[in-house]
């Protein structure tokens, strides 16, 4: 003869608050049997909900804001570079009044710097449905010129490093394309010396030139963490030897 067992759970079932969440809530407040435990798991599942309600309404927004962006046209110039860009203000004015219609506002902040002599910008970028995002950008503040030269004061170096990473943040957080080449940032970036096989405005140049002020350790790694293809591309030119220099020469 087969007994049947009957199975029954010790957890007991939850399911995520639907319709009229506040009305639930009230009801299991003064129902005697609702223990504070379930309470509190169905508040867990509700808030997981409402994030990811706002997180997909964050999505879509952006989406639909940068669908109503174009190109912008470079409006200022850098007579040290020779090159065009477009200002922060430029940017701001064609793009703020698209992106307060579809709920964004942005703030700007300083974090922990990443090495000396550089400064980490952070954008946090929140929408009405109460997603918020954060965007980050490091840049270099040491006041150097392309040869290595002290160029600008410490100060006036960490006013340029915080207005290109403005400029910058806003440009990658709505993916907005530049009319005209928009290279003005090299100014606060390492230089490819003349001869050298390399573009000034490589991203991966600006992230060794800020690991090099971290010591020879750091650039090291750094290096040998690049692709096989940059590695060569970098061996050898007055470039890598310029950071080589720089990394060698910091203090530990």
């Amino acid at each position: 003869m087969t007994t049947a067992i009957k199975q029954v759970s010790l957890i007991p079932a939850i399911e995520e608050p639907q319709g009229d969440s506040l009305s639930l809530f009230q009801r299991l407040a003064v129902d005697p049997n609702a223990s504070v435990e379930k309470i509190e798991r169905l508040m867990a599942l509700w808030e997981r909900g409402e994030a990811r309600k706002a997180e997909t309404a964050f999505n879509a927004a952006m989406s639909e804001a940068q669908t109503e962006m174009r190109p912008i046209s470079a409006d200022a110039e850098n007579p040290q570079t020779r090159s065009r860009y477009a200002s922060y203000a430029k940017l701001d004015s064609k793009l703020r009044p698209i992106y307060t219609t579809h709920g964004f506002a942005l703030s700007f902040d300083t974090g922990e710097p990443i090495a000396p002599d550089t400064i980490r910008l952070l954008c946090y970028v929140s929408h009405t449905a109460g997603h918020a995002r954060t965007y980050k950008c490091d840049m270099p503040a040491d006041g150097k010129g392309a040869k290595g030269g002290d160029v600008m004061t410490k100060t006036h170096a960490t006013g340029s490093a915080m207005s290109y990473g403005m400029r910058y943040l806003l440009k990658m957080i709505f993916n907005v394309a530049v009319g005209e080449d928009d290279d003005d940032g090299n100014r606060a970036a390492v230089q490819p010396a003349k001869g050298d096989p390399l573009s000034a405005d490589e991203s991966w140049l600006v992230d060794l030139e800020i690991t090099a002020q971290s010591g020879w350790a750091a650039l090291s790694k750094a290096f040998n963490d690049l692709t096989p293809e940059l590695r060569r591309r970098l061996t050898g030119t007055p470039t890598w030897d310029n950071l080589k220099a720089k990394a060698q020469a910091v203090k530990s």
